[in-house]
């Protein structure tokens, strides 16, 4: 099985038991009717960047459906928790892409979605054998990397939120969901 979609997706759920919050978070982000299968990493070539509305659409409930998921849960009141998951594609679509995960306490949205970012521009940098330092490769005006002359493009879904002030249990998801159709 190779997918030929791939669309970003992100929830939080609370409740008083993480395994329900969990449930929730799923529920958020309209993936909840999915029998869910870790996966890592890889961006098909060829693979199409769909939106979450179109994803969720093409989605049967009982489908097995792979997906790379970050996941963060506490119960610490007041507690800034984050999950996000960052993707590098070359611009040339026939070369496969990379997909990292990210999660952390204490940051906000913009630090853990440009890190998530990082981590993929930098593994697909390894995997390709390019030398590559994510400051002095990122071209701001453009808003995109460059990889000894290959133009990678970005981009990250990540959810934030703070945990519940009377200690129910919060989890934050976010996921790129793979599709064969």
């Amino acid at each position: 099985m190779v997918p030929k979609k791939v669309f970003f997706t992100k929830g939080v759920g609370r409740h008083k038991h993480e395994l329900q919050s969990f449930e929730l978070a799923l529920r958020n982000a309209g993936i909840e009717k999915c029998n869910l299968v870790n996966v890592s990493s890889i961006v098909p070539p060829n693979c199409k960047i769909i939106t979450r509305e179109k994803g969720t659409a093409l989605i049967k409930p009982g489908q097995i459906t792979y997906c790379v998921m970050s996941r963060s849960s506490t119960n610490e009141a007041n507690r800034l928790l984050g999950a996000s998951i960052g993707v590098a594609t070359p611009k040339d679509r026939k070369t496969y892409g990379y997909i990292s995960e990210h999660h952390s306490f204490g940051e906000p949205n913009k630090i853990i979605g440009d890190h998530a970012e990082d981590l993929a521009a930098t593994m697909l940098a390894m995997t390709l054998g390019l030398d590559f330092d994510p400051d002095k490769a990122w071209d701001e005006r453009k808003q995109e990397y460059k990889m000894s002359g290959r133009i990678v493009r970005t981009q990250s879904v990540t959810q934030t939120a703070k945990a519940d002030k009377n200690g129910l249990w919060t989890t934050v998801i976010a996921a790129a969901v793979f599709l064969e159709e």
